[in-house]
């Protein structure tokens, strides 16, 4: 592990939600903040409502020189609209908000990792509606159905930690859960049996894979998720697997992410989901890695590339 070796300080933000506020996610944003002070970072967090979005109108406004007064951004929220801000205010962010925002929407990633070429399970995503009028008909369903196929899992775009993602076995229950989900988007996906209530999660931090684990359940559960009850164990990925998680995060454009990948009938390795603010608290107490100081070192190559 290296120090900072810079005459004048890098200084950074630490941008993070500013309502979501639990022990879960202060240990990480703490963790970052410690790790900051091993390199000689200056950092400070701020909660994303204490950065206004701020447009003025048709007035003259002269952006030179903002974005300066800090080396980087270490964005670790999904505020889309404020990483886009910044970016245009002359920050530099990790992640990108482009990255953010094709990893945030389960849709996008899909749409963007299956131009790449990137095995994953077959998907089908919902047409869009309106909150206002929800689906007036369930036809597309029948595709769904003659496509997909049962056990169907079905996955709303955005969520976190497998608590949006459910399992019809039926086409009594494809419908009650699509009923249920509303006008929320959603995608349908085949049920990979040769995976049920197992994964591996691959912590990825620029060109490599800093850490894995191996995640499964033991209750029955189709979803491998810890917090859906799913335990874990250090785990030693294949090569291919270790390619697979890199071109996903280059494909994609990120800095960092955690990649979740299913297997396949064969053993062969399958795409599940990309997460780019990952937590990574599990991955920690699984292998002893502490991605947060892997992350700063990172950042910290590049701001010495830049200058």
């Amino acid at each position: 592990m290296s120090t900072n070796i810079y005459k004048t300080p890098v200084k950074g933000y630490l941008v993070t939600n500013s309502y979501l506020i639990n022990s879960k996610f202060s240990i990480i944003h703490q963790w970052f903040m410690e790790s900051a002070k091993k390199y000689a970072i200056d950092l400070k967090g701020f909660g994303n409502s204490q950065l206004p979005i701020y447009l003025p109108g048709d007035r003259e406004d002269s952006r030179e020189g903002k974005g300066r007064e800090v080396d980087f951004v270490l964005f670790w929220d999904k505020d889309i609209r404020l990483a886009k801000f910044l970016e245009d205010s002359g920050y530099t962010l990790y992640n990108s908000s482009r990255a953010i925002a094709l990893s945030d929407d389960k849709s996008l990633t899909h749409l963007a990792l299956s131009k790449a070429g990137i095995p994953m399970p077959k998907t089908y995503i919902a047409p869009m509606t309106f909150d206002t009028i929800g689906y007036a008909n369930l036809d597309f369903l029948e595709e769904v159905e003659a496509l997909i196929g049962y056990p169907c899992v079905v996955k709303e775009c955005f969520g976190s930690f497998g608590q949006q993602v459910y399992l019809a076995r039926s086409q009594a229950e494809l419908m009650a859960i699509t009923l249920k989900i509303g006008s929320k988007p959603m995608l349908f996906q085949e049920f990979i049996e040769s995976s049920m209530g197992r994964d591996v999660r691959l912590q990825v931090v620029g060109e490599e894979v800093i850490a894995s684990m191996y995640r499964y359940s033991d209750n029955g559960d189709f979803r491998a998720n810890i917090t859906a009850g799913g335990k874990m164990k250090p785990y030693e990925p294949t090569k291919e697997q270790i390619d697979l998680a890199l071109l996903c995060c280059k494909t994609l454009g990120l800095d960092f992410a955690g990649v979740d990948i299913l297997f396949g009938r064969d053993g062969e390795p399958l795409v599940c989901e990309v997460n780019s603010n990952a937590h990574f608290k599990n991955i920690y107490d699984c292998t002893g890695v502490n991605a947060a100081d892997v992350i700063l070192e990172y950042i910290l190559g590049k701001v010495k590339g830049a200058k």
